[in-house]
């Protein structure tokens, strides 16, 4: 039985925090397949609610070596960032400790994240660790899950999660809504009724996947 926990962490050499604090409005997200692996040097992240001004930000952030905007759509901008080799990662650390980092998601500050970890004794080698590195560590809440899982995403289908993200981009979750199921029914080209079944589906697979689970 492995554990699940949330919590806050900040640090000046933190990667991002320069441009976080700069735009603390802003929704940072780490994409979370890429940052379980950070051999690779190369990092993704999705930046909501802030203008092209970010640009400027990046080029003058210490935690940032180089970037690439891999794409500006519906408000959100993609970036491929490299670190810089002072940058601190609590990746690296999770990975090292057996976990796997799910999600993490600034917050004006520091950094959200929800971590996967073997046991509670991993869990008090990263508060150690981070304790001797100078993170500040804000440890919101843990719960048991009864297998390991690298996202709540691996129960989606296909087509589910395709009708769920091109909702998310086209604003069909926003109020007012700026997207109809017509309108995703056309993207899709299937019927309005399957696309809106799809996204029950897997909204309900989603649900299952995180509230149910944290609340048992």
């Amino acid at each position: 039985m492995s554990l699940i926990s949330v919590l806050s962490i900040a640090h000046p050499d933190l990667a991002l925090i320069p441009t976080i604090k700069a735009h603390p409005d802003a929704r940072i997200d780490a994409i979370s397949h890429s940052t379980t692996d950070p051999e690779t040097g190369m990092f993704f992240f999705v930046v909501s609610g802030v203008s092209d001004a970010v640009d400027d930000t990046l080029d003058r952030d210490h935690t940032v070596e180089r970037w690439t905007l891999v794409d500006d759509a519906g408000g959100n901008r993609i970036y491929r960032i490299r670190h810089t080799m002072e940058t601190k990662l609590i990746s690296t650390k999770t990975i090292e400790l057996g976990g796997i980092l799910l999600e993490a998601v600034s917050n004006g500050q520091g950094w959200d994240v929800r971590l996967h970890l073997p046991d509670r004794e991993a869990l008090a080698d990263l508060w150690a660790f981070c304790k001797r590195e100078g993170y500040s560590f804000e440890l919101h809440r843990m719960f048991r899950q009864d297998e390991w899982v690298s996202g709540v995403t691996a129960e989606l289908t296909d087509e589910q999660r395709d009708a769920l993200l091109l909702a998310y981009e086209e604003g069909y979750f926003e109020e007012p809504r700026e997207a109809s199921l017509e309108d995703l029914a056309e993207r899709l080209d299937i019927s309005p009724t399957a696309v809106g079944g799809r996204i029950r589906r897997g909204t309900h697979q989603l649900v299952r996947a995180t509230l149910v689970r944290e609340c048992t």
